[in-house]
């Protein structure tokens, strides 16, 4: 009796072995087949917008380097933390991942209370995208000509220079709050509804200054009706290499760049991170991402997913102590 049950036991130990080593082997196998079905691309803002225009660019070679649909699908709403909690809250199957900005990943975490998210806790980072830098611009009418010229008028008259941002939070409100604080300086914030919004009250004189992205304003560039003071990158921008960089004209240290990247939900697999990483690395090698992106004033950065988890951790901190130290409230 004693031995049939030693059997019996030994029978469905050998049973529980066979059936962990299937399992064990079965994410490696799924990985290495994926995707095997459209997969789809969350991005958290609306259409037209300079996220989804990324997203949908390099979800175009995802789709060619592996094979199958990726999927747009547009989550708008609270600064992109709609579309980031959907995104969190999926499957870690590789069959969601999302496009998300700076703003989201870096901003966002601070300037509300409960964005519904913990980017080091709930995603699993796949790769840096792009980077951009914005412009500081002035109206003609204002008597500025370079940064050391509106240091100086904003010192004699705290909070008579206004400038205009994309909204409370947005990369524009951000990076010219980190400005007036590195600069001593007291501006007056006027917020609108996006970009496009304030781009009438500022080519027409009603705001005096914005740091913004260049392809919302290369029109007034152009024409002459916004004058550029300088970027606000390490380096200087090659579509104006005649421009300095805010920290070369008199702001030492100062840097802010607005970036993209694809992540996933936290846990899942590796390999298939790395599968999508290594789509992502053929498409930013692409001369037409190349060109597109240039076009666009942006900049392909290249980074391993680890690199990019830490460089998100560095981002959160930047903006973070910006957010808290301005007093910047989300609305």
């Amino acid at each position: 009796m004693i031995e049939r049950m030693f059997r019996r036991t030994l029978g469905s130990l050998i049973a529980v072995l066979v059936a962990a080593h299937a399992a064990c082997g079965a994410a490696p196998a799924a990985a290495q087949a994926y995707p095997t079905r459209p997969v789809t691309v969350v991005v958290p803002f609306a259409a037209g917008g300079g996220n989804d225009i990324m997203a949908r660019l390099i979800a175009q070679h995802l789709g060619r380097a592996l094979g199958q649909q990726f999927i747009i699908e547009n989550r708008a709403g609270a600064g992109g933390t709609v579309g980031a909690r959907a995104v969190a809250k999926a499957a870690p199957d590789g069959y969601t991942l999302m496009v998300g900005h700076s703003g989201v990943f870096g901003v966002a975490p601070a300037l509300y209370a409960d964005p519904g998210y913990e980017p080091r806790r709930d995603f699993a980072p796949i790769g840096l995208i792009a980077s951009y830098q914005q412009v500081l611009v002035v109206h003609p009418s204002v008597p500025v000509h370079s940064v050391a010229d509106l240091i100086a008028r904003a010192r004699k008259d705290p909070g008579k220079i206004t400038y205009a941002t994309a909204g409370v939070g947005s990369g524009s409100h951000l990076s010219t709050e980190l400005f007036a604080v590195m600069a001593d300086i007291k501006l007056t914030h006027i917020p609108y509804r996006g970009t496009g919004a304030m781009q009438g009250d500022l080519a027409g004189g009603h705001v005096d200054m914005s740091i913004t992205t260049f392809p919302s304003v290369f029109g007034q560039l152009r024409s002459g009706g916004l004058r550029p003071i300088a970027v606000t990158g390490e380096t200087r921008s090659p579509i104006y290499p005649d421009l300095p960089t805010i920290a070369e004209a008199g702001v030492p240290g100062y840097q802010a760049t607005n970036w993209w990247g694809i992540l996933a939900p936290a846990g899942t697999p590796k390999e298939i991170v790395d599968k999508v990483h290594a789509a992502l690395t053929a498409a930013q090698d692409s001369p037409e991402t190349q060109k597109r992106l240039e076009s666009e004033g942006a900049d392909i950065v290249r980074m391993r997913p680890e690199e990019f988890g830490a460089f998100m951790v560095s981002e959160m901190d930047k903006w973070g102590k910006v957010v808290k130290e301005s007093g910047i409230k989300a609305q």
